[in-house]
């Protein structure tokens, strides 16, 4: 009776084990997830006020076209700012690098042949004729000096005799005198001629003429190298700063990175946004994938492999995808794991690339992954 019941017990278990095999053979094995898209969270580097909105939820956008538009505030007068500082800075490094016109060149040298000129003529001295010319102001103002002593004289034996004025003695006095201090001033003026030149002045002269040569060989060299390039580097700063400031006029239109569906939007004109935060989402309906978690034990998959995808929207309906991404951790891992049932709790996130059903899939769908390489 006992070994009845024993093989009865094995019958019915080995009925129960074939029944669960066939159960697990027949039915594939499958993940759930969901389908998910590239989110791409647009917004500008600058802030600002919203001039105008051009676009609505759910619009399809191709990439470059305009979203929105940001009021420029000061950056329109600071780009004129920086336009005209660029021309200046520009302006002078041309006239650096040129240098001098030939007109300032010829300029410099006459005024230097002219300090060259006078400088000999300060060495040389008086000339002969200059000097007998002096000689002959003096003898002539000793030959008046003797006709207004002449005068004088009888113009004070006149006056003893009451035969002139009083006045006209006074006049003969005063023309002596004069006739005396100009003998005086052309006696001078020969010593100075006899003389020739002060040592002061033609040290003096020596110097205005190395100066003025000084500066007409600059003239004719031109300016350093070293000014060129600083001037090279003023405008190149000048046309930086310009850019940067033309950079966030542009970041005042906010464009489409990529074609994509506009999937939230909640702006209007007037509002402000913060400099680098994000003003709208927008999708990419032609990249879905399905982000799934495999467990361990049933980790045989590779990148590449095409799957099965099926979702609740479409019943009876499945879309093929590849398998695009394997983490290369696992997810929620034991701290200690120590047995086959414990092993199969670790999972790892996987990533696959639909291929079909991009027109009538959508981002959020619950969608089941058939795990096996032929579909």
């Amino acid at each position: 009776m006992v070994r009845r019941i024993v093989a009865f017990v094995i019958i019915v278990a080995a009925l129960f084990a074939a029944l669960l095999w066939s159960q697990r053979r027949g039915e594939p094995l499958k993940v759930s997830g969901f389908v998910e898209a590239d989110d791409v969270r647009v917004g500008s580097r600058v802030g600002g006020r919203v001039l105008r909105v051009l676009v609505e939820e759910g619009a399809a956008v191709k990439q470059g076209d305009l979203l929105v538009e940001l009021e420029p505030f000061d950056l329109r007068e600071r780009q004129a700012e920086a336009q005209a500082l660029l021309a200046a800075r520009r302006a002078e490094h041309a006239k650096l690098f040129a240098g001098l016109r030939d007109e300032e060149i010829a300029q410099a040298k006459a005024r230097r042949d002219q300090l060259e000129a006078q400088l000999r003529q300060l060495k040389n001295g008086p000339r002969e004729h200059e000097i007998a010319a002096g000689r002959a102001r003096v003898k002539l103002a000793e030959a008046q000096l003797d006709l207004a002593s002449l005068d004088h004289q009888r113009a004070a034996a006149l006056r003893k005799d009451d035969v002139v004025s009083e006045e006209t003695l006074d006049r003969s006095v005063r023309e002596l005198r004069a006739a005396e201090a100009a003998l005086e001033v052309s006696k001078s003026e020969l010593e100075l001629l006899l003389e020739g030149t002060r040592a002061e002045e033609i040290e003096r002269a020596e110097a205005e003429l190395a100066e003025t040569d000084a500066a007409w060989r600059l003239a004719e060299s031109g300016f350093r190298a070293e000014e060129v390039a600083e001037a090279a580097a003023a405008a190149d700063a000048a046309a930086a700063a310009l850019q940067a400031i033309e950079r966030r006029i542009e970041e005042l239109a906010v464009r489409a990175p990529a074609d994509g569906v506009i999937e939230a939007l909640d702006l209007q004109p007037g509002d402000l946004v913060r400099e680098g935060a994000p003003v709208l989402s927008l999708i990419d309906p032609a990249r879905l994938w399905v982000r799934a978690y495999v467990p361990e034990d049933l980790l045989t998959l590779r990148p590449g492999d095409l799957l099965r995808v099926t979702v609740d929207a479409f019943p009876g309906r499945s879309f093929s995808g590849r398998v695009g991404f394997i983490a290369r951790e696992a997810e929620f891992t034991p701290r200690n794991v120590q047995t086959p049932e414990e092993r199969s709790e670790q999972v790892f996130r996987i990533k696959v690339m639909l291929e079909e059903g991009l027109d009538v899939l959508r981002p959020g769908m619950a969608a089941d992954v058939w795990l096996g390489r032929d579909g």
